[in-house]
This record gives structure tokens, C-alpha cells and sequence, in this order.
């Protein structure tokens, strides 16, 4: 960038680096960094520092925690029969804010999307089907988002489960119109899903 210092910049060009930051938004947060306390700044960066040193990889589910096994997965009052299958591990934390499950996860790391090379050997899923063997699992909660991608990487799941003898339930997470929604705004797709997913009152 032209006519801003180069520690600045730098701390600009390092923020657009980050997911929906954009050129703006990174301009922004580099000069409120300039306009807090410097403490504030140091654990900033300590803590960004600390992320990368402390935190790891969940060794049964891939989610994150401080130690080779999650929090989550430590957790012996966690019903152990069920497993919500996530695309990354904030939506760990997305399902755990809304409260309600109460049993384990596994993270996948993506989805499968033959444009950007991914396919099913760069996911977690011969992980997840050792899982089930290994466990006696139940249920399989497929909670991959209600994308194209999303669905396939679904659908390829509960192939694979089959394959694998698996005899317990497949259940795939509800989608359909959010609250507040009219039905004159939602796309075709929405509505469909609004419609198979309906319920007795």
C-alpha cells in the first residue's frame, strides 16, 4: 500500500488474508490497533501466539481442544451412541451454543468438491467409519450445510455407511424456511425442503 507506513501496512495486508475481510475492513482494524492501548495490542498478539502453540487436533473426533483429546469427547456424561457429523470445527461449537445435543461429534475437515480437489480421501471418513465399527454407534447425524456440495458429501456418507453394514439410523439435519421468512422470497429449493421436512402440530 502507497503512503502508509510499512508496519501498518503489513498488519493490513496479513488481516485481508483472513476469511471475509476485505480491503476495507482490514484498513480498518490496522488503525483501531493503532488507537488502543499498546496492552491491549500485546495480548492481541500473545493470545493469536498462544493459538497456534496450545491448541490441537482432537485425536477421535477432529474438533479442537488443549489436549489429544477434546473437552467434548472427554466428557463421560456425552451419550456415546450418537455422532453429528460436521464439516469444520466451529460448527461444533455453533451446534453446542444452541444446546440440546448431547452427544459426540466428528468433523470431516471440508467437503467433497471435485472443482477444488477435494474428494473423499482428503476428508475424515474412513476415520468416522472406524468410529462406528469400533463403537457400536447408533445414530449418524449427517449436519453437513445444505449446499451442493454439502448434500453430495452427505449422500456419500450414507452410501459408505451402508456399505459398511451399518444397521443404525442415518438421520440428516432439518432445512427449510428460517423464522420470519415469507414464503414469496424463498427459493425453490427452500421450499421443497420446507415441505418434506413439515410436521404434525
Amino acid at each position: 500500500m502507497k503512503k502508509i507506513p510499512r508496519a501498518l501496512s503489513e498488519v493490513i495486508e496479513n488481516f485481508e488474508r483472513l476469511p471475509s475481510i476485505g480491503p476495507k475492513s482490514a484498513a480498518r482494524l490496522g488503525f483501531y490497533l493503532l488507537a488502543v492501548p499498546d496492552g491491549f495490542a500485546d495480548k492481541l498478539a500473545d493470545s493469536i501466539s498462544n493459538l497456534k502453540k496450545r491448541i490441537k487436533i482432537c485425536r477421535t473426533c477432529f474438533g479442537v481442544g488443549e489436549s489429544d483429546e477434546c473437552e467434548i469427547c472427554k466428557d463421560v456424561t456425552r451419550n456415546r451412541k450418537i455422532i453429528c457429523v460436521v464439516e469444520r470445527a466451529d460448527e461444533v461449537l455453533a451446534v453446542e451454543a444452541v444446546g440440546g445435543f448431547n452427544g459426540l461429534y466428528h468433523v470431516l475437515g471440508g467437503v467433497i468438491n471435485p472443482l477444488e480437489h477435494v474428494g473423499p480421501d482428503d476428508l475424515k471418513i474412513s476415520e468416522l467409519l472406524e468410529r462406528v465399527v469400533k463403537n457400536e454407534i447408533e445414530e449418524i447425524i449427517l449436519a453437513t450445510n445444505p449446499t451442493i456440495e454439502g448434500e453430495g458429501t452427505a449422500l456419500y456418507l450414507k452410501k459408505k455407511l451402508e456399505e459398511n453394514n451399518f444397521l443404525g439410523k442415518i438421520s440428516r439435519i432439518g432445512s427449510g424456511l428460517p423464522m420470519g421468512a415469507e414464503l414469496g422470497f424463498a427459493d425453490s429449493v427452500t421450499l421443497s425442503r420446507a415441505f418434506e421436512g413439515r410436521r404434525e402440530l
